[in-house]
């Protein structure tokens, strides 16, 4: 596994207080499943009446994990629920091994916890192609059960870190009318990043209570707009996971269609979201990228991603080059329709190009001093109609190519 040696510059400067979200306790342990001397598996129990949503790769190749918890995410029974992930190996393209891993994972945290194995969660994370070392976690199984504690969401977003440089987290207290209910998620993801909903696992915890197809529901519709509106190097993963767990222990209900939780937890998934981009392997600069004026929202995303995904506009953000020659390249490529003498193109609050042509009173010395920021901002507004699209990426540095030519070693 290649070394990370520092933290990256687009880290949050602190980790949040998570607050206890009454109904959830966590626990973590050292399987040594591939890292040595740190903790690698965590374990979150989650008490009866709880329901799950969640959200996943589309992978073509999704793990034998994802699988199974696409099987179950509908199911909803009253005996409660467990998540259990691990790091260092994804239990992705081991065949009948990866399956026969997650069956033994569900069947010892369901013995030891009293659970239906379909009430059994599980997810891992790292390198693919390895069988999963399964009898390494569910001989930490009883240990990790033994210790949960409901002040454990801080260390157990630590245990599912990979290459990460940082611990992600995210909180938010909101008001319905019935009182208040807590919302806290953690996250693990830095590269293989263009959640197709990388290896990316997200899972946030609320003690609202609210039915799990209106959950769903939520969870689905937001996504789009957070995880699935980012991109660290356009590469999907195998292992993709988000899931959201309302535990109802407030007592406090969700209103049908409340726009105060639907805006909670929002913030909740698009905060991680971003954590994630800006903890993008190797990264240096955050960039947000909207594109305006396009025929439909759909058209608008495409172009969107086609712009944060290419490698000569992300090599131009690191070189601090306002090249905007590249994002007209992007958009002409992305398939989406676009008239190259609508196309106009903005470097934060500087216009670069008016309609299909350099605006005229731009000066590179204007952009050059946007792309010397640390978080920047592009807008393309096609001219064409009214849809439109945000996306959020990272630039393409040599950082990125020592991290992943030295993954496995």
């Amino acid at each position: 596994m290649a070394k990370i040696t520092s933290v990256s510059p687009l880290a949050p400067a602190s980790f949040p207080d998570l607050p206890v979200i009454k109904g959830a306790r966590f626990a973590t342990a050292a399987a040594g499943v591939k890292y040595a001397g740190r903790t690698d598996v965590m374990l979150a129990m989650l008490d009866p009446g709880t329901c799950v949503a969640g959200a996943f790769t589309k992978s073509a190749t999704r793990s034998a994990n994802v699988l199974d918890c696409q099987s179950k995410i509908r199911l909803e029974d009253e005996a409660g629920a467990a998540i259990i992930v691990n790091s260092g190996n994804s239990n992705a393209f081991t065949g009948r091994a990866g399956d026969e891993s997650v069956q033994a994972i569900c069947a010892e945290v369901g013995r030891v916890a009293g659970l239906p194995t379909t009430r059994v969660f599980t997810s891992s994370t790292g390198v693919i192609g390895e069988r999963l070392p399964h009898d390494r976690i569910q001989a930490k199984v009883q240990e990790l059960y033994d210790t949960l504690d409901e002040g454990g969401l801080a260390a157990a977003a630590r245990a599912i870190m990979t290459t990460d440089t940082f611990p992600k987290g995210s909180t938010v207290t909101v008001d319905l009318p019935d009182g208040p209910v807590k919302i806290a998620g953690i996250a693990k993801g830095s590269g293989m990043i263009a959640p197709d909903m990388a290896t990316m696992l997200v899972y946030i915890f609320t003690d609202a209570k609210i039915a799990q197809s209106d959950l769903q529901s939520l969870v689905s519709d937001i996504n789009e707009k957070t995880f699935n509106s980012i991109t660290v190097d356009s590469d999907t993963s195998t292992s993709d996971t988000l899931l959201v767990v309302a535990t109802g222990a407030s007592g406090v209900s969700v209103p049908a269609h409340d726009a105060a939780f639907r805006d909670g937890l929002h913030h909740i998934m698009q905060d991680l979201a971003h954590q994630v981009v800006r903890d993008g392997e190797g990264a240096t600069k955050f960039v947000e990228i909207t594109v305006t004026g396009a025929l439909s929202d759909a058209d608008a995303k495409t172009h969107a991603m086609s712009i944060a995904n290419s490698p000569l506009v992300k090599t131009a953000i690191a070189g601090e080059d306002p090249n905007w020659g590249r994002v007209v390249m992007a958009v002409g490529k992305s398939g989406a329709p676009a008239d190259r003498d609508t196309l106009s193109i903005s470097f934060g609050d500087v216009k670069v190009a008016n309609k299909g042509w350099v605006d005229p009173d731009y000066r590179e010395e204007q952009g050059a001093a946007v792309m010397k920021q640390q978080d920047i901002s592009m807008t393309v507004d096609l001219g064409m109609g009214s849809g439109s699209s945000t996306v959020w990426t990272c630039d393409l540095t040599h950082g990125y190519i020592s991290i992943n030519a030295d993954y496995r070693s």
